[in-house]
């Protein structure tokens, strides 16, 4: 398995430039000292953030949070307490203005809550990882939380479908070795409101066996797109295509794994980068909002990478890499996807805090809409996006895992970019931002001690 890497620890052994971030229309310094945190003065979007008394989470005025479930404190239908290390997440609608969260718990082996592994419910009893399922009142109250799989390893991002289930990502690549009872580094999928359709966990094979970060579903073609968070080499970009007559739906994804052949359907490809004829090796090496790469897909010939990881199977020259490929999302006709940072001493071209990129499947191009610029001052500044969602108020949300307090960073649609929250209780990054169908809702995770939150406000008024 190749060990991710956070910014946080990467910086502490790392020099670093010079500061800023730049958006497709805008060039914005967003750095803030320490002693100024409370006074922060958003550049746009809700205004400054508000000290919050207890502690925990400031928002702007006008805003509130309360928590959801917490790790170790909450406790599962089954009995057990809300398992560690929530990531990424999304909302799902239900009966009466309710809905319901699915979960990631990005879980290995040391955690303290471990996901239960329930009869029916659990691919490995070796593994700890899984997701939850929280059901809601329309107000965002909780009403029950249950598991909806377990026996998953390190369940990091994700994303939704089309047809309203969870894809859950295994950032590992882990073989039936030790305590573990069957192979690791799968895509599964999860439903919400539907346990009986969870049961006899299927790994969807044909997605790849690698350290697996977010994916993001084109609901014309059903052509997924998945992030790979993984170093020597980096990561790569890929392709899912359907079969021929495929059709997505609820169990479509599940009976073509278990068809004939199933573990190799479809096609999966490593996107390949070219600006003219020039190939482009890592995406780094792009600095200015706006640059944009014509894309190639390269086919991945072992997908199941039982002896070679899929990213050493294809050479610098026939696609394009990235370090620390992370969060994905659909939107606005096309595939967003995050370099969550890049420095020269781990390979990479060039340096950034944070790269967002937006594939056309139309014109097949890759455009570079956000760059981070390195913050010579990690304690106190800005980078490291991980998960990214459009947002249903306009342009993006992005949360943070870097050094020192981290933030939901909001850009807009014009490319100007704003703070939303700040974690004040501890360093641990934000993960998993979803509203709920009415736009009413922002739920988010804090990753540790294990928060999830329900934030509410006038987001009408930016």
């Amino acid at each position: 398995m190749s060990t991710p890497v956070s910014r946080r620890s990467f910086l502490r052994h790392s020099t670093a430039g010079g500061l800023g971030i730049a958006l497709a229309g805008s060039i914005e310094a967003i750095a803030e000292t320490g002693t100024a945190r409370a006074a922060t003065r958003a550049l746009h979007g809700y205004g400054p953030l508000v000290p919050d008394p207890a502690g925990l989470l400031s928002l702007p005025s006008g805003f509130s949070y309360k928590v959801v479930a917490e790790a170790g404190v909450t406790l599962l239908d089954s009995g057990q307490p809300t398992p560690s290390d929530p990531d990424g997440m999304a909302w799902f609608a239900g009966r009466g203005g309710g809905g319901a969260l699915v979960c990631n718990h990005e879980i290995i082996l040391e955690e303290p809550y471990a996901v239960p592994t329930l009869p029916r419910l659990t691919y490995d009893p070796g593994a700890r990882g899984g997701t939850t399922t929280i059901e809601l009142t329309a107000g965002g109250d909780r009403v029950r939380e249950y598991v909806s799989l377990a026996g998953t390893l390190n369940n990091c991002a994700g994303g939704r479908t089309p047809w309203n289930s969870w894809l859950t990502c295994e950032e590992a690549e882990y073989l039936a070795t030790g305590p573990f009872q069957k192979d690791h580094g799968y895509v599964f999928e999860v439903y919400a409101f539907d346990n009986e359709a969870n049961l006899d966990p299927v790994p969807l094979k044909f997605f790849g066996r690698y350290a697996h970060e977010a994916v993001a579903v084109d609901p014309l073609t059903y052509a997924v797109y998945l992030t790979e968070d993984a170093v020597s080499p980096h990561g790569l970009y890929y392709r899912w295509l359907p079969p021929q007559g495929f059709r997505g739906g609820t169990g479509a994804l599940r009976a073509l794994a278990l068809s004939p052949g199933g573990d190799t359907a479809g096609r999966l490809q490593a996107m390949s980068c070219y600006e003219g004829r020039r190939h482009v090796a890592d995406l780094s090496e792009a600095t200015r909002p706006g640059t944009t790469y014509q894309v190639r897909w390269v086919d991945v010939p072992d997908r199941d990478a039982r002896t070679t990881s899929i990213r050493r199977q294809l050479t610098d020259d026939q696609v394009t890499r990235a370090h620390k490929l992370e969060g994905a999302y659909w939107g606005e006709g096309g595939a967003y996807f995050v370099s969550s940072f890049a420095r020269t001493s781990d390979g990479s071209t060039r340096e950034h805090d944070g790269q967002v990129w937006f594939y056309d499947p139309r014109a097949r191009t890759a455009t570079l809409k956000t760059i981070f610029g390195v913050n010579p001052d990690p304690a106190s500044g800005y980078g490291g996006p991980d998960n990214i969602m459009v947002s249903p108020h306009g342009g993006l949300i992005l949360a943070e895992d870097g050094e020192g307090y981290n933030h939901l960073v909001g850009v807009t649609r014009d490319g100007v970019p704003y703070l939303l929250a700040r974690h004040e209780a501890s360093e641990s990054e934000f993960a998993g931002p979803t509203f709920s169908g009415d736009g009413s809702i922002l739920f988010a995770n804090i990753y540790s001690p294990g928060h999830v939150l329900a934030i509410t406000g006038p987001w009408q008024r930016t």
